[in-house]
């Protein structure tokens, strides 16, 4: 398999702490999201959105969105599950994912960040829209886990919520949130880093690390 990615890029962790977790290599393509590679023609061809990750299958397929990569790494290795058997509770899982996902990261990301500045906003107002977003995010994901014993996000086993999570709170002190206003997420952040997967997936362990 091929990792389209780069090293800083919260979507792209979570695709890797996914491949560590089930024990699959890929090769890592970095695309250096500040020089604006991802908009390379070449790579547009194969995702259109000029977004990262992409993962190229050993059989050549193409598949892009963090979530959507990581749901199709769970249902063709299924070792170990990403998400709880029942219901109710992958529910619960997909949501607080898709809070972090699909609510929370876009709003900050550097796509948006740099139509702020395009916009002719100071860098203090763009930092303060990504801190703003961040702790929008986190602390409606505090509460969705507050009755969750753990230590894990849910439960004693790391979920695709996790895989969320780690990414989120990385960005949140880039952007220079106090994230101990989030007790609850740091006992399942501190849980999951002492796992390999997630340890060798960090950003400052890759190879475009800068």
């Amino acid at each position: 398999m091929k990792l389209h990615g780069y090293f800083r890029s919260s979507a792209s962790y979570r695709v890797r702490i996914a491949l560590n977790l089930k024990g699959l290599t890929s090769e890592h393509l970095p695309h250096h999201l500040r020089k604006g590679e991802q908009c390379a023609p070449a790579y547009l061809a194969i995702n259109p959105q000029g977004l990262v990750p992409t993962l190229e299958s050993d059989a050549g397929a193409i598949l892009t969105q963090s979530l959507a990569i990581i749901e199709w790494l769970d249902e063709t290795h299924p070792n170990p599950p990403l998400l709880p058997k029942d219901p109710l509770r992958r529910a619960k899982v997909r949501a607080f994912a898709q809070a972090i996902a699909c609510d929370t990261h876009p709003v900050q990301n550097l796509k948006v960040l740099a139509r702020l500045r395009k916009l002719g906003l100071p860098e203090e107002q763009v930092t303060e829209w990504a801190a703003w977003a961040n702790r929008e995010g986190l602390a409606a994901c505090e509460t969705l886990i507050a009755g969750e014993a753990g230590p894990f996000c849910f439960g004693d086993v790391p979920t695709l919520a996790d895989l969320c999570l780690v990414p989120q709170l990385a960005n949140a002190r880039r952007f220079g949130v106090d994230v101990s206003a989030y007790p609850r997420l740091l006992k399942a952040e501190a849980t999951a880093k002492q796992v390999k997967a997630f340890a060798d997936a960090a950003p400052d362990k890759q190879p475009d690390a800068e």
